[in-house]
């Protein structure tokens, strides 16, 4: 710890220990918006490959790719990537090439991700490859497992992929449990690697970065540059502050975040939002998000249950909806979203259209404007009518969400500078350069501060509106003229 401790001297930082929290990261000097706190390459990492979607070992694209014609498992894009790889997948090929066709279905990018964490360990204690204060296993294990926190049916599983493991490495002295326990560290600390717009393309474990814990109000964000991790301020930390990031979706009520965080990493967040559980504000929060809207059309108002329990009444306005009504048409969204969920593929894409329509005419009779599913509804809606090139329902679909989002994220949250670029793309095609302007420009208002400005997508966004600019002066030269 020591000597990881001297390395993060350099970059302002110190791990400290909290009451309650155990380990985190500290500041030992001010950051400010934008500024990048903490980069790391992963210890290890895999792209999430299906038998639909496969993706380069190195790069992660899925451009252009080939399968390694000794394994049959792991993909590349060329040369480039399977050389710099070669190291650690000399030794994963030689494994798994050990493997039957019919065991090799089951090597998931989970246990990919264990074999490699022990490969690449071996590989450092030989000397093949350097260790560093921030790139040992050292680190690995001093993350924690919560093995003691984890249900039977969990703990089987483990030991099923544990034995797989063991299968693959055929090392004699293995740990089972050991095995298991990492498993479960990967549970509780591994991160989804994204693209620039969110997208998720693999899963890497960086364990000085998993040091950083949770707030449901972050001061900071997690992006990736390729597989490189970066952490960046998105509020001014002063000198001794900690560092926080959010490790799930924040959009949802205190006791939908809650839960997720229970279920995924096992403990309960007693961030500010979190501790406001059960008090009125919490409440009208959870009912907006997650709750029923007011049957007047003119009533932003949200609903709460009668004492009595026959109903609903609206906090604004005082109209009541009945249980019988609510129960009716939540019964029909059921019904309907399931039916997309289940003949998504087997229908073509106009039938899929007309049923997320349905979906979304329904949620808007029950929901609150504010409402999360609505919105989840809509960005469906937007996806698809993006890929049909209906620019025009798309963006007023997207118009829609934007409000939405601007309450449910705070002011620098790349997805709320995601959805501004969305819209400033649809309205520069549709022609509408004054409104383009004022979307891209908010999108990069928000996106400088998360994303930074060097990275390929940051560029194209930055030269977006640049053209933009240039479009709407031209134009208003030729009124001019």
């Amino acid at each position: 710890m020591e000597e990881l401790q001297r390395a993060l001297e350099d970059g302002g930082l110190t791990v400290t220990n909290l009451p309650e929290k155990g380990r985190c990261l500290s500041t030992t000097r001010d950051f400010c918006p934008g500024e990048v706190i903490i980069s790391h390459e992963p210890y290890v990492c895999v792209p999430n490959n299906s038998h639909f979607d496969s993706r380069c070992d190195g790069c992660f694209t899925s451009n252009n790719i080939k399968k390694c014609s000794g394994c049959q498992v792991v993909w590349y894009c060329g040369s480039t990537c399977q050389k710099l790889d070669w190291k650690l997948h000399r030794l994963e090929c030689h494994a798994l090439s050990r493997l039957d066709k019919d065991r090799r279905k089951y090597v998931t990018p989970s246990i990919r991700l264990i074999v490699k964490l022990y490969l690449r360990r071996k590989l450092q204690s030989e000397k093949v490859i350097p260790t560093t204060a921030t790139d040992k296993y050292d680190l690995v294990e001093a993350l924690v497992a919560h093995m003691s926190d984890i249900d039977e049916k969990q703990l089987v599983l483990y030991a099923q992929m544990s034995n797989l493991v063991n299968l693959i490495l055929q090392w004699p002295e293995i740990n089972l449990k050991e095995i298991a326990e990492n498993f479960s560290k990967l549970a509780c600390n591994a991160h989804t690697i994204c693209d620039s717009e969110l997208r998720p393309l693999g899963t890497g474990l960086y364990p000085v970065i998993s040091i950083i814990n949770h707030s449901c109000l972050p001061n900071a964000v997690l992006v990736f540059e390729g597989r490189f991790a970066v952490v960046r301020a998105v509020q001014h930390i002063p000198k001794g502050g900690e560092v926080l990031i959010s490790y799930i979706e924040t959009a949802g009520s205190t006791m939908t975040r809650q839960k997720a965080l229970k279920q995924q990493y096992l403990f309960t967040c007693t961030c500010p939002r979190c501790i406001k559980v059960g008090q009125y504000d919490d409440i009208e929060e959870s009912a907006i998000l997650e709750g029923y809207g007011c049957k007047d059309d003119d009533c932003n108002g949200f609903l709460l249950r009668d004492s009595d329990d026959k109903g609903f009444t609206c906090q604004q306005c005082g109209l009541v909806r009945s249980k019988e009504e609510i129960k009716t048409i939540a019964s029909e969204i059921k019904a309907l979203s399931d039916e997309s969920l289940n003949s998504t593929s087997c229908r073509n894409q106009q039938e899929v259209l007309s049923m997320y329509k349905m979906i979304e005419k329904l949620q808007r009779k029950l929901c609150h404007p504010f409402s999360i599913s609505l919105m989840q509804t809509r960005e469906k809606l937007i996806k698809i009518l993006m890929e049909r090139e209906d620019w025009i329902q798309a963006l007023a679909c997207c118009q829609l969400t934007i409000p939405v989002y601007q309450r449910i994220y705070p002011g620098f949250h790349p997805l709320l500078g995601l959805q501004y670029y969305t819209c400033g793309k649809l309205e520069w095609l549709l022609g509408d350069t004054e409104n383009a302007i004022r979307s891209l420009t908010k999108a990069v208002d928000i996106l400088r501060i998360t994303h930074g400005t060097s990275s390929l997508f940051m560029k194209e966004l930055l030269m977006k509106l640049e053209e933009a600019h240039a479009e709407a002066s031209y134009k208003l030269s030729s009124i001019d003229d």
